[in-house]
């Protein structure tokens, strides 16, 4: 399938203009991708098979000097808003992965009238003290694929791997990229316990679906109905032989699981 086209968006002077990846035709879905940076998975092509998809890269994830701007949730919640303006975007469907999971979420409640339906995927943001979050930082980068992933011979995982380069300028930049993404990342999220989100869950109306992998080793799959249990009338859908990122473990279930919902 075809590529998805890398629109620059105009912001604010303050910031560079968000590089959203842009596909498809019809109502709008935003995508917002989670803590290691932008990312275009296979559902995401399904979804753009009928509608729209609109993946934004988080601010600072180019330059953390303009993280200098913002100086929490908040801010990050109106350069969002501001974006959906510069895309001229009113009302929306709105699917967020990880971190991306914990903004749209947070998103959702703060700007209830403008998202039409919300999809959480592994979501952030919410704290256990009996299954904390997996402090994914300190884990070496080598030993983040098994983190991330349930099973590292799982063929979108494989695929995935086997598409990084081997030239060792392009490892380079691709590390220093990485590690650029999760600083913007971390500038909102970190430490993880509790920013306050299981408060604001109540405000969400949009119709929510809560997909999650049973064997996250990052957010454990009871935090699927810890989310449930505060935003009314959602569904959740478990994907067995999944981890962190089902749409890359599971995409088919994930991506029948979103054009079942956002159809």
């Amino acid at each position: 399938m075809n590529a998805p086209l890398k629109t620059p968006v105009e912001i604010d002077p303050r910031f560079l203009p968000n590089q959203a990846m842009i596909k498809g035709d019809g109502k709008p879905v935003v995508f917002l991708h989670g803590a290691f940076g932008q990312e275009w998975s296979p559902p995401l092509d399904t979804l753009a098979e009928r509608r729209r998809v609109i993946a934004p890269s988080n601010v600072g994830a180019f330059d953390l000097d303009e993280l200098v701007h913002m100086d929490g949730l908040l801010d990050l919640l109106v350069y969002y808003d501001d974006l959906f303006n510069g895309l001229g975007l009113e009302r929306f469907d709105l699917v967020g992965h990880s971190f991306g999971g914990m903004v749209a979420a947070e998103y959702a409640a703060m700007f209830n009238r403008r998202v039409e339906r919300l999809v959480l995927i592994d979501s952030l943001g919410l704290w256990r003290d009996d299954q904390p979050v997996a402090d994914y930082n300190y884990i070496p980068a080598e030993r983040q694929p098994a983190l991330i992933y349930h099973d590292l011979q799982n063929p979108g995982v494989r695929a995935l791997m086997a598409s990084q380069p081997t030239d060792t300028a392009e490892i380079i930049g691709i590390a220093l990229d990485r590690m650029t993404a999760l600083g913007s990342t971390n500038h909102f999220l970190w430490p993880i316990p509790d920013r306050g989100l299981h408060k604001r869950l109540r405000r969400i109306d949009a119709p929510t679906l809560i997909v999650w992998g049973a064997q996250d080793r990052i957010v454990p799959a009871d935090y699927a109905q810890d989310f449930a249990s505060q935003i009314a009338g959602s569904k959740v859908v478990v994907i067995d032989g999944a981890g962190h990122a089902p749409q890359i473990e599971q995409p088919e279930k994930v991506s029948a699981a979103l054009v079942d919902f956002l159809s």
